[in-house]
């Protein structure tokens, strides 16, 4: 492993396959009664967000205080940021703190690569997601899930997601987690095809590693994984397609579509969904859709990314076995 997480493009497969599997024995901490590990205890990781996030941030406070890590909260809003503050100045202020990680989101592509690269700190940076740029423990989270609904849970260690078809659909062009998912699937072997309107699909696309389709019905029946991205109004400053309806009409996933997909598929979301758009209740309830499964990956895979960055080489999770003289 590197010493930092900057972007999905970043790990190789061995990396990518390590983070995987150590994920697995996390996720066997979530179904203990005492669901903690000593790991990280001592160790001070700071949450530094200045960006609004739910799922992310959350995320990762439960897998900082699971692995025993003392963990500070940083908000941009109500902070000295909002009066004017640097980001060198907020990343040399937790320096003189003694903080030994830090997990960073911004608005500006790029903000964590300046951390992580500028000599202001001197502490492995995690990306929790920069503009439009890269997102690489969501896309982690997502191969981790493809890969329990695809393969199995212990069939898959030591595995990448080879041969596996992922389609991405909806607005590729303002999304880290679409570029973070083509680098990452790729890397893993899979066979990636973004598909969305030609006005949300980013220039320069031919040369990333996946096919590009404007045609959801066509692509369906091909795909083992479905993802929905959302569409991201927050980031758009002009009109991308004619009107709601008209998107969800050939971009939106319904139960019809749905039923089109291979029996064994599943389809995703990274969240928030904007339901009755991009996607309708009754396929994000559906027993095949993994939006909450996606969520409980999300706090294993992090944890597995903050224990292979700070924990050192023990394995995460230590089976004792019975000595001689205890098995008589």
């Amino acid at each position: 492993m590197m010493r930092h997480l900057i972007s999905a493009a970043d790990l190789t497969r061995d990396d990518a396959v390590l983070i995987l599997d150590t994920a697995e024995e996390m996720a066997r901490v979530a179904d203990r009664p005492i669901k903690k590990l000593p790991a990280l205890r001592g160790r001070t990781v700071c949450n530094l967000f200045f960006e609004d996030s739910t799922r992310t941030r959350i995320s990762f406070e439960a897998a900082e205080k699971r692995l025993s890590a003392d963990v500070i909260n940083f908000a941009a809003k109500g902070s000295s940021v909002s009066k004017g503050e640097s980001l060198k100045d907020t990343a040399q202020t937790l320096e003189a703190m003694g903080v030994d990680a830090v997990v960073i989101r911004h608005s500006a592509s790029g903000a964590p690569y300046r951390l992580a690269t500028s000599g202001w700190i001197d502490a492995p940076v995690i990306n929790a997601g920069d503009g439009t740029h890269q997102h690489p423990t969501q896309a982690l989270l997502d191969a981790f899930t493809m890969r329990r609904r695809l393969t199995g849970p212990d069939a898959g260690l030591g595995q990448g997601l080879d041969g596996k078809r992922i389609t991405l659909v909806g607005d590729v062009l303002h999304s880290r987690v679409a570029r973070s998912n083509v680098d990452l699937l790729h890397t893993l072997g899979a066979e990636v095809t973004l598909v969305a309107p030609p006005t949300l699909i980013p220039v320069g696309v031919e040369t990333w590693p996946c096919e590009v389709s404007y045609d959801l019905d066509s692509t369906l029946p091909k795909s083992d994984a479905v993802m929905m991205l959302r569409v991201q109004r927050e980031r758009m400053n002009a009109a991308f397609f004619p009107t709601e309806r008209e998107y969800s009409r050939r971009y939106g996933l319904d139960g019809d579509r749905m039923a089109r997909m291979p029996g064994h598929a599943i389809v995703m979301h990274p969240g928030p969904m904007v339901r009755g758009m991009e996607i309708t209740a009754e396929v994000a309830d559906s027993d095949r859709c993994t939006v909450i499964e996606q969520v409980a990956n999300g706090v294993s895979i992090r944890m597995a990314v903050l224990y292979l960055l700070l924990g050192g080489n023990e394995p995460a999770v230590t089976h004792t076995r019975p000595t001689a003289s205890e098995e008589k």
